[in-house]
C-alpha cells in the first residue's frame, strides 16, 4: 500500500525529548515500512525515517517559533500534500482539524488521527461543518464529547517492543514523567510520594506558559524531602528511571485521550497509579497492571498495596496490548475500509452520474 504519513512540524520525527504526537508518527512509520508497505513521510527535514522524506520545514518548528509563524510552515506542507495525493492510496494525517480543508481536495482517500481533547468550547460548530471528515481516535473516551463524528476507528498507541526493556526488580522511587501542568498533576504525586513516604523523581517539560504554575505550585514542593525534579529525559534516560521505579504516578486531572507514558511504565513491567479520567480505564486493568483509583487518598493506599502487582503481568498487557506492530496493523486495517469506502461512494457517483440525461437531450418546453 501507497501511504503518507502527514506529521506536525513542531518536532522532529522522533522527537529528540518530549513530544508525543511526533513520537507515534514516527512508530508507526517504522513500522509501516517493516512491514512492507511504500511509505512517504511530511515532517521537518531533521527527522530520521526509513520512509520517504518529504520536508515540511527546515528544521522543528519548535526551533526558530520565535521568529516564525508555525501556521505558515504547515499550510505550505499541507498543500504539497495535496498536490501528491494521486501518488498515494491513502493519506494519514495528524496535523489536527488543520488538514480538514485541505483534506476535501484530495485524489486518493484520507484518514486524521485526532490525538487532542475533543471538550474544548469552540470545537463542535467547526467539527459539524467537517463532520464527513474520516476520524480515528487513540481512545474510545475521547470521542464521548463528539460520538457522532465520522470515527473510522479507535487505534490505542502502540511502542516498538524493544524499546523499553523488562525490569524484574523495582527500585525505591516512584516516578513522574510528563509535562509540568495543572492537568498532569504533579504537585498531586508530590504529595501522594510524600504522605505514602516513598521518594518521588520528576521527569519533565516545562513550558514557558507553564512557567508560573511551576514556580508557584510544584518548585516549593521539589525542595521538601523525599522529592527530586531531573527535568526533561531522552529515552535512555525514560528506560532507566521508569523501568527502576516502583510505580509511575499518574494523577491527572483532565480527560487523557491517551498518557503515552503509562504503555512506556507497562513495558518496563512498572505498575501505573492512575486516577481513573479519559483513556486510563481503557489501559489500565485495576489490580492487574496498576489501580485506578479517584483520588489522593486512594492512591496513598495504592502505593501499599503495590507488592499485589507482578510486574510480568504488566509487560504481559504491553506485549498483547500495546505494540507498535499491533498498532501498525490495526491502521492497515483503518486504511482499507476508508479506500473500500470511498471506492463505493465513487462507484455510485458515477453510477448517477451516467444516469443523468445529457443536456442536448433534454425536451425544452415552447
Amino acid at each position: 500500500m501507497r501511504i503518507a504519513q502527514v506529521s506536525t512540524l513542531y518536532e522532529s520525527v522522533p522527537p529528540r525529548r518530549y513530544g508525543g504526537i511526533e513520537r507515534i508518527v514516527s512508530y508507526l512509520s517504522e513500522e509501516l515500512v517493516r512491514l512492507g508497505h511504500d511509505v512517504t513521510l511530511f515532517a521537518s527535514a531533521d527527522s530520521r525515517t526509513s520512509a520517504k522524506l518529504v520536508a515540511g520545514s527546515d528544521c522543528a518548528v519548535r526551533l526558530v517559533e520565535d521568529t516564525a509563524d508555525p501556521q505558515a510552515f504547515h499550510f505550505a506542507m499541507l498543500e504539497d500534500v495535496v498536490a501528491a495525493s494521486e501518488d498515494f492510496d491513502i493519506v494519514h494525517f495528524h496535523t489536527d482539524y488543520q488538514s480538514f480543508p485541505f483534506a476535501r481536495r484530495m485524489q486518493c482517500a484520507h484518514v486524521t488521527t485526532l490525538h487532542w481533547r475533543l471538550d474544548v468550547p469552540g470545537l463542535e460548530p467547526m467539527y459539524r461543518r467537517f463532520a464527513d471528515i474520516p476520524l480515528v481516535s487513540i481512545s474510545n473516551a475521547q470521542r464521548a464529547p463528539l460520538p457522532w463524528l465520522a470515527w473510522a476507528g479507535t487505534v490505542h498507541h502502540g511502542l516498538p517492543e524493544t524499546l523499553y526493556p523488562f525490569h524484574e526488580r523495582a527500585g525505591g522511587h516512584l516516578a513522574f514523567v510528563g509535562r509540568i501542568a495543572p492537568a498532569k498533576g504533579p504537585d498531586a504525586a508530590i504529595r501522594i510520594a510524600r504522605r505514602a513516604n516513598v521518594p518521588l523523581r520528576i521527569a519533565a517539560k516545562v513550558d514557558e506558559a507553564d512557567r508560573p504554575y511551576f514556580d508557584s505550585a510544584v518548585a516549593p514542593l521539589v525542595q521538601a524531602p523525599l522529592v527530586e525534579f531531573v527535568g526533561e529525559q531522552d529515552d535512555a534516560g525514560k528506560r532507566r528511571l521508569l523501568g527502576n521505579a516502583r510505580a509511575l504516578l499518574f494523577p491527572i486531572d483532565w480527560p487523557e485521550p491517551f498518557g503515552l507514558v503509562m504503555i512506556e511504565a507497562l513495558a518496563c513491567g512498572t505498575p501505573v497509579i492512575a486516577f481513573g479520567r479519559g483513556s486510563v480505564p481503557e489501559i489500565i486493568e485495576d489490580g492487574v497492571n496498576g489501580f485506578v483509583v479517584r483520588d489522593e487518598d486512594e492512591a496513598v493506599q495504592a502505593v501499599a498495596r503495590l507488592g499485589e502487582i507482578d510486574r510480568r503481568r504488566c509487560r504481559e498487557t504491553f506485549e498483547r496490548r500495546f505494540t507498535a506492530e499491533r498498532m501498525a496493523r490495526d491502521y492497515v486495517d483503518v486504511y482499507r475500509r476508508v479506500i473500500e469506502t470511498r471506492d463505493a461512494r465513487d462507484a455510485r457517483d458515477a453510477r448517477a452520474s451516467d444516469c443523468e440525461p445529457s443536456p442536448s437531450l433534454v425536451t425544452q418546453d415552447p
